[in-house]
């Protein structure tokens, strides 16, 4: 796990990205709340031009943070991948879901993704 925010270009073009104070809006908490939840690893940051900022995809459509997101994000860390390569993971199609692990997070194949985080965690 890195300490600092990886760059925002590693995402696809095209992504959704919010600041620490939009994200903290929509999850309807304080932005220490956010800051926490990035601290404790439950959250990726990015560095865009030198701001934090979120992927937008992280929130579900209850504007609450995907149940799935902190879990993958704990097992990938667990098993030695650093921020750049669990958002890579996140953020790359995979044809055999088919289409983005972020996405898949969000529907039924949720927990087809938690299982392949766990078997490369090991």
């Amino acid at each position: 796990m890195s300490s600092q925010p990886v760059s925002a270009s590693i995402l696809p073009a095209g992504t959704k990205l919010l600041s620490v104070p939009d994200y903290a809006e929509q999850l309807g908490v304080p932005v220490t709340r956010v800051f926490d939840m990035i601290r404790e690893h439950k959250l990726i940051c990015v560095n865009d031009s030198g701001s934090k900022r979120i992927p937008a995809d992280f929130l579900s459509h209850k504007n609450t943070t995907n149940k799935f997101v902190p879990g993958v994000i704990a097992l990938l860390a667990d098993g030695g991948y650093d921020d750049t390569e669990i958002l890579t993971f996140l953020f790359t199609e995979d044809p055999s879901l088919p289409g983005r692990p972020i996405d898949a997070l969000h529907g039924h194949l949720a927990r087809e993704v938690m299982r392949r985080a766990q078997a490369m965690a090991f």
